[in-house]
């Protein structure tokens, strides 16, 4: 199985987050605690983000960790997604957790909260030596720089981006859609010829169907989120999306299953050829195993007001305050962040690196669709913040709660008008957002 194959989403482990939002803040909650190394080192915490060859690679580059005199040495554990914001807690609260460590998109900013992040400026600085600084992609350090500091810094981007079928399009005589407007009539055409002419899903595990929902409100210029980060789910840019999205739905562009579709499910529309546009991850043609050329990343589409946009989800590594030495984990992490080339170019992510140089190898370079994700649609790209730009603890309540997944059933299924299904999202928002 490829690294792009792993069932395993960055959209599900937030969901756990999310759903460990009520536990007391680092209260001793079982889910297991898990160590490594010699008293003394530099424990790195890390995640299955890919197949077990993923695993191996970033441990080797761990243990090849040779310090500079007066730093400790760094030892590497792999932490499962199952209950990890469980085990991540309990272990911070009894000293006994990593230094440094992966983890949950939004994982930093609520350990943040409660005290426990070591701010990583240090770390920004000492890559702006090496010039390594210059080299991240347009707008990744941004969502990480707090009124305090750099919360985590960024390593890999789980980007949202529309694909489509070349024979499908083909078959139903038309050509890619550039606004609102042309993706209706191509999802017409395509239910003519028996496709799906907007693919997504929202079934037990799949959280595709929530990323559409928030997509293409800010890809209409709109977002939860006012630019200063108060809650502004009622604007008139998502209610204009909304009423998009069911017109979809209610012309069945939107396959009607969409709502029960899991991420294999989705996969497999795909493989089969039933799908002819919609949203996916990048490297989701070696997801689905179709790498002909026949499944192609689309140009960005327009909102009706000219916007164009797609949501990502920037992965970080992040630093914690109870280390044997600060100094050690950030020159530990300069380290590692150095080293993230091998990942790539062993070709064990289905991510986006963050650094332009990966992007640039002949391993990344040698998939097209890689080098139109990076050139066409990273630039554009917002995170969950939008409209604003700083991230923080609350986007773990939008993005795993409740909510969001309420919100995108009612939608799927066209069981509401926008507005009604409007107010209710941010009414159960409200409900769970920190003050």
């Amino acid at each position: 199985m490829s690294a792009s194959k792993t069932t395993f989403s960055r959209r599900g482990f937030l969901g756990l987050a999310a759903a460990a939002a009520a536990v007391p803040a680092l209260a001793a909650c079982g889910g297991g605690s898990a160590s490594g190394g010699s008293t003394g080192d530099i424990k790195f915490w890390d995640m299955p983000w890919a197949t077990t060859a993923y695993n191996d690679a970033a441990k080797g580059i761990t243990e090849a960790y040779a310090p500079a005199s007066g730093n400790a040495k760094a030892s590497y554990q792999i932490i499962q997604w199952n209950n990890f914001y469980q085990t991540f807690s309990s272990a911070i609260a009894s000293k006994t957790g990593p230094a440094v460590s992966t983890g949950g998109g939004f994982q930093a900013f609520q350990f943040e909260q409660q005290g426990q992040i070591a701010y990583a400026d240090n770390v920004i600085e000492a890559l702006k030596k090496n010039g390594q600084y210059d080299d991240f992609l347009p707008g990744v350090l941004d969502p990480f720089k707090s009124d305090k500091g750099y919360v985590a810094v960024p390593w890999q981007l789980d980007m949202r981006v529309l694909w489509y079928r070349k024979s499908l399009m083909d078959q139903a005589g038309v050509a890619l859609p550039t606004d609102w407007t042309s993706l209706l009539e191509v999802g017409k055409a395509l239910k003519k010829v028996g496709a799906v002419g907007f693919g997504t899903g929202s079934g037990s595990g799949n959280n595709f169907g929530n990323h559409t929902m928030i997509m293409m409100m800010v890809n209409n210029g709109g977002g939860v989120w006012t630019p200063d980060g108060q809650l502004d789910v009622m604007n008139d840019r998502n209610v204009e999306a909304v009423e998009f999205l069911l017109e979809l739905v209610s012309n069945g562009i939107i396959d009607p299953a969409a709502v029960g579709y899991t991420t294999d499910n989705m996969s497999a529309q795909w493989k089969d050829k039933k799908i002819g546009f919609g949203i996916f991850q990048a490297s989701a043609d070696q997801r689905v195993g179709d790498t002909s050329g026949d499944m192609l990343v689309a140009n960005p589409i327009a909102g009706p007001h000219g916007d164009k946009a797609t949501i990502v989800f920037p992965n970080n590594i992040m630093m914690y305050k109870n280390t044997p030495s600060q100094a050690s984990s950030e020159a530990f992490l300069v380290y590692y962040m150095g080293q993230l080339k091998q990942l790539w170019q062993k070709k064990l992510m289905a991510a986006l690196p963050v650094f332009k140089s990966i992007t640039e190898t002949p391993e990344f370079t040698s998939n097209p669709n890689n080098v139109k994700i990076v050139k066409d649609w990273q630039p554009i790209a917002k995170t969950f913040a939008s409209r604003g730009t700083k991230m923080n603890a609350n986007l773990a309540a939008l993005d795993g709660g409740q909510a969001l997944n309420q919100f995108t059933q009612t939608i799927l299924t066209g069981k509401s008008d926008a507005k009604t299904a409007l107010q209710a999202f941010q009414t159960g928002l409200q409900s769970v957002l920190k003050s």
